[in-house]
């Protein structure tokens, strides 16, 4: 149940939920049980995680956040985050306040390094080759991503595009949802999510799934509404604070994983590649003087 004003409550959230927990379902009481009693927790849980630790559905947990008052599980997440952690920890979770510029510059980039270094954990090598051969003989490439994946999304379709594939990466949802559509069997959806949840990426998937296309993600949780979804799910997980708004470090590691995918590719058809790289150069030779 949404507020009287039909916005989001006001003020505490933890409270919110607990003054509302006697009108809800008993799936429902479970759910806002185990908020209350570990919400710094369930900060860092997907809305797959927090379904099955509450033994409910992916479903079960949203309509929770909406009969709270809430828009949904993301919303939830950013509330419990700005209640239960200091202010710069949204920013850094290595970073303290006081902490010299130089110090800042030096923990943040040990941070990211350190994620990059731990994608060679957390990215199975049989997922990885899996991607590699289903991008390799695609006839067609879609790639896609949202907010602040969209870029990373671009980069993709430029990238592969320049190996010889006939790739396209429109920025608009909507419209990715309609060439997801238009997919065939002989081609890939490339999707780019750090959460995993987000509904416009997870509609484009659905479609292309129905479309009898192939498709990866390159992701940052192994349990996700995404994951569930794609063929092969290329799992980047960044030690990086998951309540974060948006969450650079695992861009960065997704960038990674994206720069070894198009390096696999080029290799595993360099003429190909070779050619329509010399095609690339050729052409931004026109740009510069």
């Amino acid at each position: 149940m949404t507020t009287a004003s039909g916005d989001s409550p006001a003020g505490s959230v933890v409270a919110h939920i607990r003054a509302r927990m006697p009108a809800l379902t008993t799936r429902g009481r479970r759910i806002g049980q185990t908020i209350l009693d570990n919400p710094l927790d369930v900060i860092h849980l997907t809305v797959t995680d927090l379904a099955q630790r509450t033994e409910t559905s992916v479903a079960t947990v949203v309509r929770f956040c909406q009969d709270v008052g809430l828009r949904g599980f993301a919303d939830l997440k950013i509330r419990l985050a700005a209640e239960t952690i200091p202010a710069e920890r949204g920013l850094h979770e290595d970073v303290v306040v006081g902490d010299p510029t130089a110090t800042i510059l030096t923990k943040v980039l040990a941070s990211t390094a350190t994620a990059v270094t731990a994608a060679a954990d957390t990215v199975s090598a049989a997922s990885f080759t899996r991607a590699v051969d289903l991008l390799r003989s695609a006839r067609q490439l879609l790639c896609i991503g949202v907010g602040t994946s969209g870029p990373l999304a671009q980069d993709a379709g430029y990238r592969f595009r320049t190996a010889g594939l006939p790739a396209e990466a429109p920025y608009d949802p909507h419209v990715q949802h309609v060439a997801a559509r238009l997919l065939g069997p002989d081609a890939v959806l490339l999707c780019f999510s750090h959460t995993g949840q987000t509904r416009e990426s997870l509609g484009s998937v659905r479609a292309a799934r129905d479309a009898g296309a192939a498709t990866i993600a390159i992701t940052s949780f192994f349990n996700s509404p995404l994951t569930e979804l794609v063929d092969v799910a290329l799992v980047a997980g960044s030690r990086e604070t998951d309540f974060r708004v948006e969450a650079i470090t695992s861009r960065i590691a997704h960038i990674a994983v994206l720069d070894a995918l198009y390096v696999a590719v080029f290799l595993s058809d360099i003429d190909r590649s070779r050619t329509a790289q010399q095609l690339s150069a050729d052409a931004l030779t026109e740009h510069r003087i």
